[in-house]
């Protein structure tokens, strides 16, 4: 009975990581702190203590970063935090910037 060789291949894999992209939050004297911890809590999983820390980093300083993503998640994100600020009538913003 003959046998082949085992064929070995040889692969090389080109894979990078994708481009990370920060989502900042800005400051506006409209909408409220609670809004804003809602957000951070309810679209960016954010744990009550943190989302609280980061709302008062927008407030004092006028903008914060509140993550790093991929760019898809990134404007998912946050495309949905103002989509629901809209909703609610407040004028919140917020900006994607490669990190």
């Amino acid at each position: 009975m003959a046998t082949q060789g085992a064929l070995k291949e040889k692969t090389e894999s080109n894979v990078r990581e994708p481009k990370q992209y920060k989502v900042i939050m800005l400051n506006d004297d409209f909408t409220t702190m609670d809004f804003v911890v809602e957000v951070l809590v309810d679209i960016f999983g954010m744990d009550l203590m943190k989302a609280e820390q980061i709302m008062m980093q927008v407030h004092k300083g006028g903008r914060a970063v509140v993550g790093i993503y991929p760019y898809d998640i990134a404007a998912s994100k946050t495309t949905k935090a103002m989509e629901r600020a809209k909703a609610q009538g407040y004028p919140f913003r917020m900006l994607v910037e490669e990190a």
